[in-house]
C-alpha cells in the first residue's frame, strides 16, 4: 500500500515538474517581444552615422537633405519584410551602440564590423557583407607609402571606434594615428594634407576615389584584415531572437535574390551623382 501511495506521489510531481518546465519554456518564448514591439508601433527605427558612402550618407532632393546608401537600402526591404515604416536616425559612430542599448534606436547598420569586443554588448545578425582594409592617400603618394616602415612617424587617420581604428593601433603602430568621429573629415584633411592617409574599407576608398577624381588613390602598403574583423553585419540589443530571427530571413532573401550586388552598384552610382 505503501509502494503504491508512493508511486502515485513520484508520478503526480514528475507531471507537475514537467508541466513547470514547459510553461517556464513558454514565458521565456513569449517573452521577447523584440519584433512585435517594432510591428506594434507600426516603425523600424535605424541607427546609423551618416557619412560614410556607399554604405550610408547625405544628399538632396527635392531641397531636402535625405540619408540614402547601401545600408539604407537593405533597411527599407527589412521594414517592408515586416510591415512597417522605416526610420533613420543620424548618429556619430561611436554612440551608436549606446543609442542601441538606451533603446533610442532598434538596430545598428553602419559598416559596422561584428567584432568579439561588440559582441559583449549587442547581438548581431548573420554577415551580410565582407569587408577588407586599404590605406587612402592623396593621388600620386601611393607609391611613397608601400611599407609600414614608410608610414614611421606620419599623422595617419580612422574613424574613432571602428575596426579600422584597431588595425591602425596594431598595424601602424609606429605612425601617429589621428582618431575622429566623422569619416568624411578624415578624408578631407588627406586632401588637405593634415594626414598622409585615412585607414577605409576597400570599398569605401574606391567610393571616395570615384567621387573625387584625380585627388586619392591606395597606397602599396598591405593592411590585413583580420577574419573577425571583416564580417558587416546588422546589431540588435541582447536577447532579441524573434527579431535576429526576422533580419537573418531578410538577409537571407536578400542574398538568394542577389538583390544586395544590386543595392551596393545602386548605393554606388547615388554617390556619383550627387558630384
Amino acid at each position: 500500500m505503501k509502494k503504491t501511495t508512493i508511486k502515485k506521489l513520484l508520478t503526480v510531481v514528475s507531471v507537475a515538474f514537467l508541466g513547470s518546465l514547459i510553461l517556464t519554456g513558454c514565458g521565456k518564448s513569449s517573452s521577447d517581444q523584440s519584433l512585435k514591439q517594432i510591428q506594434d508601433k507600426k516603425e523600424l527605427v535605424l541607427g546609423t552615422s551618416a557619412d560614410y558612402p556607399p554604405f550610408e550618407f547625405t544628399t538632396m532632393k527635392d531641397g531636402k537633405k535625405q540619408i540614402v546608401g547601401y545600408d539604407i537600402l537593405i533597411a527599407q526591404q527589412i521594414a517592408k519584410d515586416m510591415g512597417v515604416k522605416l526610420k533613420v536616425v543620424n548618429t556619430a559612430f561611436p554612440s551608436l551602440i549606446s543609442e542601441l542599448q538606451d533603446k533610442k534606436v532598434d538596430i545598428v547598420m553602419a559598416g559596422m564590423v561584428s567584432t568579439d569586443q561588440r559582441k559583449k554588448a549587442v547581438d548581431f545578425t548573420k554577415s551580410y557583407y565582407k569587408n577588407s582594409n586599404v590605406l587612402l592617400v592623396k593621388k600620386g603618394e601611393a607609391a611613397k607609402y608601400n611599407t609600414v616602415a614608410s608610414l614611421k612617424g606620419k599623422a595617419v587617420g580612422a574613424q574613432q571606434s571602428t575596426t579600422q581604428e584597431k588595425i591602425g593601433k596594431k598595424q601602424l603602430a609606429a605612425a601617429n594615428l589621428v582618431t575622429e568621429a566623422n569619416f568624411t573629415n578624415l578624408t578631407n584633411e588627406v586632401k588637405t594634407g593634415t594626414l598622409s592617409g585615412v585607414i577605409a574599407e576597400k570599398v569605401v576608398a574606391d567610393n571616395v576615389i570615384k567621387s573625387n577624381p584625380g585627388q586619392y588613390e591606395i597606397a602599396q602598403v598591405k593592411l590585413k584584415t583580420p577574419a573577425s574583423d571583416a564580417p558587416v553585419s546588422i546589431a540588435v540589443r541582447k536577447n532579441s531572437p524573434a527579431l535576429k530571427k526576422q533580419l537573418n530571413k531578410s538577409i537571407t532573401k536578400l542574398q538568394k535574390n542577389g538583390d544586395l550586388d544590386k543595392f551596393m552598384q545602386k548605393a554606388q552610382d547615388l554617390q556619383l551623382e550627387q558630384k
